[in-house]
């Protein structure tokens, strides 16, 4: 098994108070989680290093803040345009770094430059609002006038699993809200990030705007903890999530930590319609997503032609070097994650579920597997996969439906597939989910609307007007009219 294209090695490193880091600092090999070859190298951060990295951003804060709003949108609208240039070389070393195929980094960098652009076209729109006194007694010759300020230090900690993407959805809007950026990137996804930090720098960012610090968890920790940062946004795992929350102190905290997403298929739905898409975006980027199709609620009256149809489907998927264009799947983040995606699907077999495709790995690569009614209890429905697996469960009224879907520790997003404007009506409003798809799966996000949860799925949105309110304070003026 072997990656194409790999023309020599890469590397990776922390990038503090205008400097790249590398000299006298460990590395730690970069390998290729389809075929376990080293593509690269990164160099780790120090204590100290960290330490160096928020000195600098709270310092430059002050003139971050002070660059015109004109200027702000200038840069971030140049780095879109720049990394439409760069189009395809991004994603392929997104596809060398993480075993992502092609065909769905090219979409990644695609929703990367729009994420760019629209945080561009979001600076110029921070507006505020007047307020008149005198609907109070007291404040009859006053008005109010409200705007919005930068919070000052934004602490970006991204995941593994869009990379490109993700870094964009925090670098973006804290920029273009006048923040200085301190930025810890996944450990397994390095290399994306310091060449999207070269192209930043190449469209005008100021090189006291950003600092990038490379390690382990215990980094991120140090820059939640550190009065100096003012948001933490954070995406990523419940644990970490909750660790992020206790130690963050008095700070605004922003956090997208997943979910087991439900998509509903009632008796009257587009069966075919409804088998296509699930296949599409169950199994996307080997199902890590936070919103991947994982538990697909199927009316008891069809369940037999729907399982046929996403077997169907699912048979189709072509597992590949994800450097290959017609690749649908490579792997998943390491070897270690195959391990335990496969252990959840055998214990659900052991408990009863039904194994209707796939169920095997080879190395980091899970097939695309299918499971007919698994027991409530097993990992596959009560936990994230984060991986190419799909449950079909069967049931028999629409508040069953409901009622599982809902008795979640989740609630990112989910999905309903029918033709009656009632039910859709009272599935969006009783589905305890950030959002709800209508006759759509739950793996459906365009990049300007608001995006996250509730329960364990999150904190805040995302979306660049969303993020920038998020990284912005309203500060309020008062006029009194002394002359009366």
């Amino acid at each position: 098994m072997t990656i194409t294209n790999v023309k020599s090695l890469k590397t990776a490193q922390s990038y503090i108070n205008g400097e790249w880091i590398s000299s006298d600092r460990k590395t730690k090999p970069i390998k290729s989680p389809y075929s376990g070859e080293v593509i690269g190298e990164q160099f780790l951060a120090t204590d100290q290093d960290v330490e160096n990295a928020l000195a600098c951003v709270y310092s430059a804060k002050k003139d971050i803040a002070e660059i015109p709003t004109f200027k702000r949108a200038k840069i971030l609208k140049k780095a879109s345009s720049l990394l439409e240039q760069e189009k395809e070389r991004f994603a392929k070393l997104i596809s060398l770094e993480l075993g992502k195929p092609l065909k769905n980094t090219l979409d990644e960098v695609s929703r990367s430059i729009e994420t760019l652009e629209l945080s561009a076209e979001e600076a110029k729109r921070l507006f505020g609002e007047t307020m008149p006194g005198d609907v109070s007694e007291r404040g009859a010759n006053a008005f109010a006038a409200t705007f919005r300020v930068p919070v000052g230090v934004v602490a970006a900690i991204t995941p593994f699993n869009a990379p490109l993407n993700l870094i964009c959805h925090k670098i973006g809007p804290a920029f273009a809200g006048g923040n200085s950026v301190i930025l810890k990137p996944a450990s397994q996804t390095t290399l994306i990030a310091t060449e999207l930090l070269k192209l930043l720098l190449e469209a005008g960012l100021p090189k006291n705007a950003i600092n990038m610090v490379i390690g382990s968890g215990g980094i991120g920790q140090k820059i939640v903890k550190d009065e100096r940062t003012n948001v933490i946004s954070f995406t990523g795992g419940v644990i970490a999530g909750r660790n992020i929350c206790e130690t963050a102190g008095m700070k605004k905290v922003l956090l997208e930590l997943g979910g087991n997403a439900s998509t509903i298929v009632h008796e009257d739905a587009d069966l075919e319609r409804a088998a296509t898409l699930c296949a599409k975006t169950g199994y996307s980027n080997s199902g890590q997503s936070c919103i991947s199709v994982q538990r697909i609620y199927v009316h008891q009256s069809v369940v037999e032609p729907f399982t046929q149809l996403l077997k169907q489907e699912v048979s189709k998927i072509k597992i590949g070097d994800p450097l290959s264009s017609d690749t649908d799947i490579g792997s998943v983040v390491d070897e270690k994650t195959a391990e335990r995606i496969i252990d959840w699907v055998d214990e659900a077999v052991t408990l009863g579920a039904e194994l209707i495709h796939g169920g095997k790995r080879n190395g980091a690569t899970v097939e695309p597997t299918v499971l007919l009614n698994p027991p409530k209890k097993s990992k596959v429905v009560c936990d994230e996969v984060f991986g190419p697996v799909v449950s079909i469960i069967p049931y028999e009224t629409i508040d069953e439906a409901i009622n599982e879907t809902n008795d979640s520790s989740f609630g990112l997003q989910a999905g309903l597939f029918t033709n009656q404007m009632d039910l859709a009506y009272k599935v969006a409003h009783s589905l305890e989910a950030g959002g709800v798809v209508i006759n759509g799966t739950s793996n459906f996000r365009l990049d300007h609307w608001p995006y996250g949860g509730i329960k364990d799925s999150g904190i805040g949105r995302e979306g660049p007007r969303y993020a920038i309110q998020e990284m912005t304070e309203m500060k309020m003026l008062v006029f009194q009219n002394l002359l009366q």
